[in-house]
This record gives C-alpha cells, structure tokens and sequence, in this order.
C-alpha cells in the first residue's frame, strides 16, 4: 500500500490487536455452502457467482414466503384495529421486536425502534436527538469515509441548525491502514463540546470492524456513540449493549431481509432527551394546547404505517440466521476472506485499499477491496461481470466531496454464507487474468 498523502484521512496505527471483545470467532470448517445455498431461490436459478452482499444479500425463502403470505392472507394494519386480524399482526410486529431486541443484545424491547433503513434510522437519530439537544459550538465527531447514510445526514443536521442561529462543528477523524477508525485521533479531538461520535462498526469499504473499545475509560461517559451497524449485522455477532452504543442502525436487506426496512436501537438513557419523529397518525404523540406532547418509546419515532410485511420479513430472516449461527457465519466469512486475500495478493499490479490485507493477524470479515494497475475499477467490474462474477465497483457510497475520496474508486468483493472456497478460487483466475492482459 502506499503512504498516505499529506492531509490524507489514513493514518498508521502500529498496534497489533486481534480481534476486539464480542468477535472473538472460533475456528471453524466452512458451512455446507450447497446445503445453505438451497435456501436462496435466485442464487438456484443463476450461474453468476454473488460477490456484491456488502450491497444487499440474497433473500432466503422462508423470507420470501413471509412477504407473499402478509400480501395474500389476513391482509390487515397493525396496532389500530381490534379485530384478530389486525390484532394478531399487532402481536406479530410486537414479537418480532422483542426478538430483535435480544438478537441485537438489547436490555429492552422498547430500545428497538423500525424504520425504513439505516438511512431513515440514522436521519432520526438526527433530527430527533440532534434538534433537541445541539447547543451552540457543540461538536459531532464523524468519519468522512464512512458511508454517506453515516455522513450526510450531521451536514444536514448542521445546516438546518444553522437557520436558528446554532452553530454545531463537524470534526473528521482519521482512519488508519487496517480500515478502522483511529482511536488515537478521536481521542485528541473529543473536547468537553464533543456530544457524538459516529462510526462504522464493520466498514462498507475497507473490511474491518470498529468498537472504540480504546475510549472506555478515556472520554467523558455523557459522550453518545452511534454505530453504523448495516454491514456487521447478520454477518458476524453485535451485542449493542457490550458495543457501549447509545444509538445503532441496521438494514434488514443487508441481513436476508427486505429492502425498505431498518432498525434503529436506541438506548433508554437518552428517551426522554428525543423529538417525536415523523408525527402522525399512531406515532405515539398527543396533541394539546400548548403543541405536540411526545409519549413513550419506541412508537414516538414510529409515525405511520409500518412496512409490516418487511418486519415480518425480518423476523423470518432472523430465524434463519439463527438456524446458521452468527459464528458459523462469520468464521465462513473469515475463511472466504483470507482465501480471497491470498489468491489476489500474487495478482500483478493489483492494490489493496486498507483493511485486513493489512492486519498483523489473520481477520477477515467478507469485504476486500482493490485496485488494478492500468485499469479503471469500472472497467474490471465491467468485464468480470461478462464473465459471470457479481462486484461493486466505484466509492461505495463513500461522499464523493471527500477530500481523496478518489483513492476510494476501487473494486469491492464481498462475501456471505452462501458463497464457496470455489467460487473465491475462480474468481481471484479471472482477476489474474484480467490483470496480465492489461500489464
């Protein structure tokens, strides 16, 4: 890898760390991928190998049918009408967020707030804590290569804070070679202004999980944290309660589930301290003279109809995660990761971005990303492509307004529980081939 550019966002990080407390994954053999790969209904009909999971995963039957049942039997809304349609699907919704809530590591159901995305769930945390409790110079500590649902949303917070006369500072932090946020630059940057610190816990580009266990201790407890959990989530196990998380988000379509749904955990030490969000109809406010008066958690940030048939979705998805466990599947993942980095580390020309290529010990997550000499990312995507392999390709996500942020156009594989050694070993051929005709 080459050295980070004077003012680049990379930064070295000398200390050799395995994994952090609460990923500590067992060795373990490969799941029976064909056996799993049975539960996926497009990956049967399509010999393209899947390598774009970090975007959105393969959606198993039993999720599917979850869908297609809410459409086609006892169509009804939850949490309004008191006949047993309605009522069941009440209890329904009710279940699954109580198991969501233990799958998460959550300590109260009521912790559990449904969304439309992480995207919708990260604008929440936003608006309904940011408006409320930013004062004037407050600052917010963020991550300017994080996905932009991690990133746009504290511009945003910031310009409309603005109009009221609210001035809030946005501190970037570095990210170090191994991909993960630099506890080391975070700490010289918390001042006693600093209210939020914002992070990945497995980043969408680089491939590596962040706790900010390194602050324990360090900052001020009264300091929020608020992880971005879309890629960790159904890939490897995430005990919120163990992350120290004051706010966590989730994308039920990057965990088998369905586009459309999210899941933000917010803590009960920070309830009373939140607007209501998106007040409507059954959002958990009442209305009185003197205005809007917010009610309990989670319907206050619940306005509306939920997508009821992507929460039931959820919960099917999270049994089936269940069936694998989130060990098993992140150890396959890890397997598939270092078989991945090795087959592409005697490609010609080719560049790892920071990440687990870089680790002093064997991790991996499921995501690698590269870049190949005398070929544009688009270009290798393109072709592997055509050649029945599945990739991302470009910044990922990653706000294009980002100083560097072109080191970041890259080619990203990522992995899941259905994918194959085999699958991994041709793939890294055809890289190897793609890189020998353009050198």
């Amino acid at each position: 890898m080459r050295s980070p550019a004077p003012g680049s966002h990379f930064t070295r990080f000398p200390a050799a760390r395995g994994h952090s407390a609460g990923h500590r994954i067992p060795a373990s053999p490969p799941l029976l991928s064909a056996k799993v790969r049975a539960l996926f209904p497009a990956l049967a009909e399509a010999s393209e190998v899947y390598l774009d999971s970090a975007a959105t995963t393969q959606k198993p039957l039993p999720v599917v049918e979850a869908i297609h049942r809410y459409h086609s039997s006892r169509t009804a809304n939850a949490g309004r009408g008191t006949y047993p349609w309605a009522t069941e699907l009440t209890a329904r919704i009710s279940d699954v967020r109580a198991r969501t809530a233990a799958f998460l590591g959550a300590r109260h159901a009521d912790e559990v707030v449904f969304t439309g995305g992480a995207t919708a769930a990260l604008n929440a945390v936003a608006l309904s804590w940011g408006l409320a409790e930013l004062a004037d110079g407050d600052e917010i500590l963020y991550n300017p290569r994080d996905h932009a649902s991690a990133v746009h949303p504290w511009h945003h917070l910031r310009g409309l804070l603005a109009r009221f006369g609210r001035r809030v500072e946005l501190i970037p932090y570095r990210t170090t070679e191994l991909g993960e946020a630099d506890p080391a630059d975070i700490l010289a940057k918390v001042t006693p202004r600093t209210r939020l610190i914002v992070t990945s816990h497995l980043h969408h580009v680089f491939g590596a999980v962040t706790t900010l266990e390194e602050l324990r201790g360090r900052i001020d407890p009264s300091v929020l944290l608020c992880f971005d959990c879309s890629q960790s989530g159904g890939h490897l196990p995430v005990d919120v309660t163990e992350l120290g998380a004051d706010f966590a988000v989730f994308a039920a379509h990057k965990m088998f589930g369905a586009p459309g749904t999210g899941i933000l955990y917010c803590r009960r030490r920070i309830h009373d301290r939140l607007l209501p969000f998106l007040p409507g109809g059954n959002s958990g406010v009442r209305l009185t003279e003197a205005g809007l008066v917010g009610g309990a958690m989670p319907e206050l940030l619940e306005g509306g109809t939920h997508n009821i048939p992507g929460i039931l979705a959820l919960g099917s998805a999270l049994d089936v995660l269940e069936s694998f466990g989130l060990e098993a599947i992140a150890a396959h993942n890890r397997e598939l990761t270092l078989r991945l980095l090795d087959g592409l580390r005697a490609v010609p020309g080719l560049e790892f971005l920071p990440g687990p290529a870089y680790a002093p010990c064997a991790v991996g997550y499921g995501i690698v990303s590269f870049r190949l000499a005398g070929i544009t990312a688009a270009d290798v995507g393109f072709v592997l492509g055509q050649l029945g392999f599945l990739v991302r390709t470009g910044l990922h996500c990653t706000p294009a307004a980002d100083p560097g942020a072109d080191d970041l156009d890259s080619v990203r594989v990522s992995t899941h529980v259905y994918n194959t050694l085999d699958e991994i070993d041709r793939f890294t051929a055809c890289v190897t081939t793609i890189a020998e005709e353009v050198t």
